[in-house]
């Protein structure tokens, strides 16, 4: 097999584990994982691949599920080489796509450029959470997003204005297939200390509610229109419910967490079994927020 796969100058694993990779810490392999050198080995080897062989991004792995039967095709990392931030004129900054949220803020606060603190909350890369609409803290990308590059499967690289998203709560109407490897975000001007007093805070208030010290998959479910998902998990009588070694955190009931031992099967039926329990209590079809990908 992998004499037909396209020659790389980064990093080409085949049945490469992926668990040590995402939050949860569980999950099968890819049946390949791509680190590129950089975009242009990125480019060739999409432009060389079939296009039958199925391609996904993974940033941190911090808002996924990696189903016990691995991922086929290829799993796209973005390594080093998409990691920068650059401060443009205008207070605006160019992020790569394998930047994290917390370089970016912190690169924006160390530059006087307010707005993009609530980044400081999320816990992935530019990648991920440009195409998810990531948010946090009253805030979220569709606010402060310019445009992004994106290297659709084929191989072909675009910039798309944020208007073509066609964003929507935690959504956007990116191909599946298709990454994000770099982005411009358009802040305000403003002083680093308030800045940095701002990030603070919205460290302490994440430390203080969420059980970040634990092996889990960030906010599980989407919130309803009017509505908070944890509140409604609550009422349910969820909290510290378990399924095999996953639980529903009694921290913040919106959190899914690895107790040491948890399967990724044990995880997603869990979650199943909120959503119904949610669904019978109150109504409301609880979102996965989440991404669920791989085979079962």
């Amino acid at each position: 097999m992998a004499d037909t796969l396209p020659k790389v100058r980064g990093n080409l694993t085949p049945n490469a584990p992926l668990a040590k990779l995402v939050w949860f810490k569980t999950g099968g392999n890819a049946d390949w994982l791509f680190e590129p050198a950089d975009i242009d080995d990125l480019r060739d080897f999409l432009s060389a691949l079939d296009r039958a062989m199925p391609v996904m991004a993974l940033g941190l792995g911090s808002n996924m599920i990696v189903r016990d039967g691995g991922v086929e095709g290829v799993v796209v990392r973005l390594g080093k080489a998409f990691s920068g931030v650059k401060v443009l004129d205008d207070d605006q900054l160019e992020c790569g796509g394998g930047a994290s949220g917390i370089l970016v803020s912190s690169t924006a606060r160390d530059a006087g450029i307010a707005g993009l603190e609530f980044l400081r909350g999320i816990p992935g890369t530019v990648g991920g959470f440009v195409r998810m609409n990531g948010g946090a803290y009253g805030r979220e990308v569709a606010d402060i997003l310019i445009d992004c590059e994106v290297m659709f499967p084929c191989g072909k690289l675009s910039r798309v204005p944020v208007e073509e998203l066609a964003y929507s709560y935690r959504h956007s109407e990116l191909a599946s297939g298709s990454i994000v490897v770099s982005a411009r975000f358009q802040g305000t001007p403003g002083d680093p200390a308030a800045i940095g007093a701002e990030m603070e805070r919205i460290a302490k208030a994440r430390e203080e509610s969420q059980p970040l010290r634990t092996k889990t998959g960030g906010s599980t479910f989407k919130n309803p229109d009017g509505h908070k998902a944890w509140e409604l998990v609550d009422a349910a009588g969820c909290r510290g419910l378990t399924m095999g070694g996953a639980q529903v955190s009694e921290k913040h009931t919106n959190f899914l967490i690895n107790t040491g031992d948890a399967t990724s099967g044990d995880i997603e039926a869990l979650g199943e079994e909120v959503r119904r329990r949610v669904r019978e209590n109150s109504g409301f079809e609880l979102q996965w927020e989440i991404q669920r990908v791989g085979r079962p």
